[in-house]
């Protein structure tokens, strides 16, 4: 049990009787009255969000999640396929539970699949991978305000924002949080 001031983005709880995972918090003290904790809680069993307001002195069950290193495998129709590199079982992880970072897994990429009781309820990318530009238009420097910056395809089929000296053949570092081009490799 932990205080509900102490919950962070990222943390399982249990809510309603269900394992929920924190993914915004936002600590207010007002004037008078005792100090809140307003959450964003995205269900760990289906796709649905909730809000709710927590008083600081609460308590909240923290919810033991695990997490197994897998590979990677491929995508089904509605689902993503991993392996346990040691035992070669494999587990299927349905996509509403990964989001859309997805996008970013290639083949035999190393990832970690959380587990609550020994069921997929998601997948940890590490916070930056390396992928290769399949395609980049060239560019076209014009009259820009600010940063200049085109599309450019991914070896996984994504698509992103990247500066304009970014060619075809080049290795991107991704941040897999905003799913957004920090430098070249």
């Amino acid at each position: 049990m932990i205080k509900a001031g102490n919950i962070r983005k990222g943390m399982y709880i249990l809510f309603k009787n269900a394992p929920y995972q924190v993914t915004k918090t936002d600590f207010m003290s007002p004037g008078k009255g005792s100090a809140l904790m307003r959450v964003k809680l995205k269900s760990v069993l289906s796709s649905g969000t909730t809000d709710f307001t927590f008083k600081s002195q609460e308590s909240v069950e923290e919810v033991e999640v695990s997490s197994k290193q897998m590979q990677y495998l491929y995508q089904d129709a509605s689902e993503l396929i991993f392996m346990d590199g040691s035992s070669f079982e494999q587990m299927n992880v349905p996509l509403d539970l990964v989001g859309d970072q997805y996008k970013l897994l290639k083949e035999s990429q190393q990832v970690y699949v959380l587990l609550y009781d020994e069921k997929p309820i998601g997948v940890r990318l590490p916070d930056k991978i390396t992928l290769t530009v399949a395609h980049a238009e060239d560019a076209d420097g014009g009259n820009t305000v600010g940063q200049a910056r085109k599309m450019v395809e991914l070896e996984t089929g994504f698509e992103i924002l990247a500066p304009l000296f970014v060619k075809t053949g080049d290795a991107l570092i991704i941040d897999t949080a905003t799913m957004s081009y920090l430098s070249r490799a």
